[in-house]
């Protein structure tokens, strides 16, 4: 999978980076996950090995990657693990009352705030929200000197999120300095 994602071109997480969630999901006992970005399965694959009773389920809208990660997925045994859907994220209706352990951003990074607003109500009281690529090859931080007018505003949307991951009142947000940057934000205890 790393050698077809290089190959065409399609970004997965780095290999620090899938380690760290990885051993994330093992050490906080995470059963229930959505992936907001499927690419070609690369992730949720990983995320779906590293116990038994973890269960995936993983939004992609590009058809070409939708179909690859559906092949990995198979060619995996997986089938009864991770469920792969084809459409926007931000179009999914999630049932009601479904909850996650986790919630896992890794799409379109110009949508990330949107992703975590509209996603957030689907977490468990005790729920983590990673999102990746929070250095987003090493421009966050400097998009004032970006010269590419597309390329600027796409850092500057993950510059805001990062803003308003490290305001929300709802949840305390640590950066870790793995794969292209990791933010963990933990849902606060609900003090009553």
């Amino acid at each position: 999978m790393e050698e077809y994602a290089k190959e065409k071109d399609i970004p997965i997480m780095q290999k620090d980076g899938i380690t760290f969630l990885m051993k994330y999901i093992k050490s906080h006992n995470i059963k229930n996950i959505l992936e907001i970005g499927s690419a070609i399965g690369y992730s949720a694959i990983l995320m779906a090995s590293v116990s038994e009773d973890v269960k995936v389920t993983t939004i992609e809208r590009d058809e070409v990657n939708y179909m690859e990660c559906l092949k990995n997925v198979k060619k995996c045994n997986f089938e009864d693990k991770i469920n792969v859907v084809f459409q926007d994220a931000l179009e999914v209706n999630l049932a009601e009352g479904t909850k996650f352990d986790l919630i896992f951003i890794d799409g379109a990074k110009g949508q990330y705030q949107k992703f975590f607003e509209k996603y957030e109500h689907f977490l468990s009281d005790n729920g983590t929200i990673v999102t990746d690529n929070m250095k987003f090859h090493g421009y966050v931080g400097k998009s004032s000197s970006i010269e590419s007018k597309n390329l600027r505003q796409l850092v500057s949307k993950i510059e805001q999120y990062i803003d308003y991951l490290r305001h929300h009142e709802g949840f305390d947000t640590k950066f870790y300095d793995v794969g292209d940057g990791v933010a963990v934000s933990v849902r606060k205890k609900n003090e009553k």
